[in-house]
């Protein structure tokens, strides 16, 4: 493995926060967040605090070890600092936008050394089109840290047309060993995997709903207390061995007739676009939403996830 003691993660925002909450929790590495807003406006420490509540609460985290992690999570708005120049992986986490991302790696490029690990923190974009520019593509990799970051275990380690083997491997590697379990993408593909698989159950929910087979409430309840329930312990493939490749064959050649394969947005969406309806941001959207009902959905994803992943 790449010989990595510093680790600077770009831009401060919460999952650049939360990245560098996850890093510390490896003694062996010094990190530094670098954002262009002063440290007051970032407040590293205050966000770290706020996300990790709970793990403090519930006794799952010491205020001592918060306390020795935050140490070693250090702040610069200065990008040509020592801390830029000395660090052996970046991490990036700007807004999701191709020109400030390409803008962040090509400035990161001229002040790092020549092999230093560059990472593209990205749910949709594709890593070999953010470093599509940069001199040493083969040391560039995206690594797909999945909301909140700080507790959902899975980071997609993505090789672009150009990634070598031994800087994908480093950040497995790397990953791991700050406590996630790294799953490697050998094609720079949009979705990467998870999300792929995660839209396509969206795009058959969205469809029963707009063709009248049952309504918003009755397919995410049909989800969460059938095969969502399974699904941490019994995965799709196992599934489709336990069952038998036969069965599996059969199934498929009956219904996938009729499984939605639209390869444009529902006019359903479209509809609900029109209509205003945008979810959280207008209150209504397959639900209708008040401030507190909101900000129920949200605790109470976080205390399942504490509770799943650390049974407290």
């Amino acid at each position: 493995m790449a010989n990595i003691k510093n680790v600077l993660i770009a831009g401060g925002g919460l999952m650049g926060k939360n990245i560098a909450f996850v890093v510390s929790s490896n003694k062996e590495y010094e990190v530094t967040v670098y954002d262009i807003r002063p440290a007051e406006a970032v407040d590293v420490e205050g966000g770290i605090r706020t996300s990790t509540k709970a793990l403090v609460d519930k006794g799952i985290l010491s205020e001592e070890e918060l306390a020795e992690r935050l140490s070693r999570i250090h702040f610069t708005s200065e990008m040509d600092c020592e801390a830029v120049r000395n660090c052996d992986l970046v991490i990036e986490a700007v807004f999701e936008n191709m020109d400030l991302k390409r803008e962040t790696f090509a400035k990161l490029e001229a002040i790092c050394r020549p092999d230093c690990i560059f990472c593209t923190n990205s749910s949709v974009m594709s890593p070999s089109e953010i470093s599509r520019d940069l001199t040493h593509r083969e040391r560039f990799v995206g690594t797909h840290f999945w909301n909140p970051g700080h507790l959902i275990p899975l980071v997609e380690v993505v090789k672009t047309d150009a990634t070598s083997d031994e800087t994908a491997q480093a950040v497995m590697e790397f990953m791991a060993g700050v406590g996630k379990k790294p799953a490697l993408c050998n094609k720079d593909v949009p979705g990467f995997i998870a999300n792929r698989m995660q839209h396509a159950l969206w795009r058959e929910a969205i469809s029963i709903v707009e063709n009248g087979i049952a309504d918003a409430a009755t397919v995410d309840m049909a989800v969460k207390n059938s095969f969502g329930l399974r699904l941490p312990q019994l995965a799709p493939l196992e599934n489709s061995d336990l069952v038998g490749t036969d069965l599996t064959a059969n199934i498929h050649n009956y219904v996938l007739n009729y499984i939605e394969d639209s390869h444009k947005t529902s006019p359903l969406i479209n509809k609900m676009l029109e209509e205003g309806k945008m979810g959280f941001k207008s209150n209504e959207g397959f639900y209708k939403w008040t401030d507190e009902s909101k900000a129920q959905v949200s605790a109470d994803l976080n205390e399942y996830l504490v509770k799943m992943l650390f049974n407290k």
